[in-house]
């Protein structure tokens, strides 16, 4: 909550307001990953409908662009406009902001092992999850 509460702020800041929920986090994972958006869907854990209707919201904010892939016209590419690499800006900024200040509280070894054991945790619970049909 606290991050999130920083990132909405810097992009209140930046003209950027008015990004949905997951908003954020679909636009930073294009801009730091280029990470497909099936990808981004996924990790997500929204149905396809509703990462659908984020996306077009998204594109009609003029956050994303959405064009035909020209090697495969079936296919559609989704990219970050200017808006949507100024808003990508804003919340990485907001992220280093916060980063920054949780190492200076604890110190940047007790941030290192936290984010250590939160990725082990989920990536355990993705496995869990994973195994659950089989």
């Amino acid at each position: 909550m606290v991050y999130g509460s920083a990132i909405r702020a810097a992009l209140a800041e930046a003209g950027c307001d008015d990004v949905p929920r997951n908003g954020p986090y679909v636009i930073g994972a294009i801009a730091r990953l280029g990470a497909p958006l099936s990808q981004i869907i996924k990790e997500l854990g929204v149905s396809k409908q509703a990462a659908g209707q984020l996306v077009d919201t998204l594109v009609a904010r003029g956050y994303l662009d959405r064009s035909v892939d020209p090697e495969d016209r079936r296919r559609l590419t989704i990219s970050l406009t200017d808006r949507g690499h100024a808003a990508a800006a804003a919340a990485r900024a907001a992220v280093e902001r916060m980063d920054a200040e949780l190492a200076r509280r604890v110190g940047a070894e007790y941030v290192a092992h936290t984010r250590a054991t939160l990725g082990a945790l989920i990536e355990a619970h993705g496995e869990e999850a994973e195994g659950v049909g089989d």
